[in-house]
């Protein structure tokens, strides 16, 4: 039998965005909201520990753990994709790095016919979501849900980076954050006494046992329910059970760049050849569905380290245990921390109006390369340094298409990164940008050999093919179902999607073009703008009750 739950608005997807939207509309009791999560409860104390990302971003806990496709530029490589499945999404199992981007990204986007999306609209929403550390000012927020801290008592090799980075020309930068983010500076996180404070966390966490607000976790659905011509609902499997989900006035699919064009797709709602190749019936021919795919490429540079000071010494599993127990137990000590203290937004060519790179500086190697603690790992890891950079505005796009009409299949993702030539050079520039700043004086001291690409390669054919054989992906795909007013758009500037009513997107697939920055603040961003769309057209009160934030 089918069971069969309703609301006034439900929400797909508890991550950076969705939890943001179904919180902050939740705090009205005159709306009744029903949030459904693919994943778990957050219930995991080591989605709290910072130092756990490597971890979470490359096991099965609270990962959807997709691969993309054989990559043609990147020598038919398939590349990792981890997404969040776990209240908070990716929230919860990211980088936990705070950057915003540009007013120029968000004027971009509203000179494409997008007016609800200028910087000077943006930025309240983020003012409103900040409890930011310097506080209150007319950049920052000073008292919303979402602690945004930085880290104090930076790393030797982290403050070396920022001092190399000087003497190598570029600015000190105070602030990512502010009008003009460009040098070398420090980043903010997501952290508030030694622990992640997710999306769910600053958002959810606080409203539980409200009433008006439902949240299904394990919930995959597996489709909208449609009738003449609007969104009425969604069927969800949890369990065993088969769920019908009525919304009494929308559904917002919050599912990610991902999951949210297939679930469309799955719908009869996307490019109607591909829908008839997979037996489904066309409800809403919209070709843009699925297209557009944007995502950061980043390469490494990496050197030896001549004193043992990185972070290979917490990789020995009595340390590991100690620092992990420290942070479980107090929010202190080295696991309580995220590594990537220090980065820099650099411009690939002087001419450039604005920074078009961007880089994070870890004191250690990737864990995509070392051992972790109990395993073998890559032979001779060690103690090394490395820096990635990636091109903030990459010009390749590509697409997530069905494999099948089967909900519970993972969709195809071809990411068609460096179909465009300009990004390529752009990478070979940012390789060059670090080992500019490693050969200065501050890393005397450390500077080893390079690992990576290794002295040996300096001309542009070498460091293509090096690029091509090992970039990977920074995690931060968007555009699937972008916002605009062609024909290749899928929702409009107040996240409608075009030709279905009660219908709207509020994830990161929406963003037309990629913000120069790292996507978690742009979504949550979008989240909350999603809340205020939708609490205008329910008339509900803008005056929020008191919440307990979270600690």
């Amino acid at each position: 039998m089918t069971e069969r739950f309703a609301a006034d608005v439900v929400v797909v997807g508890a991550g950076s965005a969705g939890a943001v939207l179904a919180g902050t509309l939740a705090r009205d009791p005159a709306c009744r909201v029903l949030l459904i999560e693919a994943g778990g409860r957050d219930w995991n104390p080591l989605l709290r520990v910072p130092l756990m990302t490597g971890v979470l971003l490359r096991g099965r806990h609270a990962n959807w753990f997709y691969h993309s496709e054989p990559e043609p530029g990147l020598n038919n490589r398939r590349l990792f994709w981890p997404r969040g499945k776990v209240l908070g999404g990716s929230s919860a199992i990211n980088g936990m790095v705070w950057t915003r981007g540009t007013p120029s990204d968000y004027d971009g986007w509203a000179q494409r016919g997008l007016p609800d999306w200028t910087w000077e609209k943006v930025l309240p929403a983020y003012r409103a979501i900040e409890c930011y550390w310097r506080g209150d000012s007319p950049w920052h927020g000073g008292s919303g849900p979402q602690p945004v801290t930085r880290l104090e008592r930076l790393h030797p090799l982290s403050q070396a980076f920022l001092e190399a980075g000087q003497a190598a020309g570029h600015p000190l930068a105070e602030d990512f954050n502010g009008p003009a983010p460009e040098g070398v500076g420090q980043y903010d996180f997501t952290i508030s006494g030694g622990r992640r404070v997710s999306a769910a966390n600053a958002y959810l966490a606080p409203l539980r046992g409200r009433a008006n607000l439902q949240v299904l976790t394990g919930g995959h659905v597996l489709g909208l329910m449609l009738e003449r011509g609007r969104a009425k609902g969604v069927e969800v499997a949890l369990g065993g059970r088969r769920l019908q989900v009525h919304a009494a006035h929308e559904v917002v699919l919050s599912a990610g760049t991902v999951n949210t064009p297939q679930i469309l797709m799955l719908s009869g709602i996307g490019p109607a050849e591909a829908l008839r190749a997979h037996d489904i019936e066309v409800r809403t021919d919209l070709p843009g569905v699925g297209q557009n795919l944007q995502d950061h490429l980043l390469v490494r540079v990496e050197h030896d380290c001549t004193e043992p000071i990185t972070l290979h010494a917490l990789l020995r599993a009595d340390r590991a245990a100690l620092a992990l127990g420290q942070a479980l137990v107090s929010g202190t000590g080295p696991a309580a921390r995220f590594p990537l203290e220090v980065g820099a937004f650099l411009r690939s060519d002087p001419s450039r109006s604005e920074p078009d790179l961007q880089a994070h500086f870890l004191p250690g190697l990737s864990t995509a390369a070392v051992r972790m603690p109990f395993s073998r790992g890559r032979p001779g890891a060690g103690h090394g340094f490395f820096a990635n950079i990636y091109q903030l505005r990459p010009e390749s796009r590509g697409e997530v298409a069905l494999r099948s009409g089967d909900p519970l299949l993972a969709p195809l993702i071809r990411g068609n990164y460096l179909s465009a030539p300009v990004d390529i050079a752009m990478l070979r520039a940012g390789v060059r940008a670090l080992r500019d700043i490693f050969a200065q004086a501050p890393f005397d001291r450390w500077r080893g050999a390079e690992r990576a690409p290794g002295h040996a390669r300096q001309s542009d054919a070498d460091l293509d093919a090096w690029i091509r054989a090992n970039a990977d992906t920074v995690f931060h795909p968007v555009g699937t179902c972008r916002m605009g007013i062609d024909a290749m758009a899928v929702t409009d500037s107040r996240l409608r999607v075009h030709g279905v009513e009660g219908l709207r997107v509020a994830d990161a697939s929406v963003m037309p073009a990629m913000p120069g920055c790292n996507t978690h603040a742009p979504s949550m961003m979008i989240g909350a703008r999603a809340a205020e769309f939708i609490a205008t057209d329910l008339g509900l009160s803008r005056k929020e009750p008191e919440l307990d934030h979270a600690s």
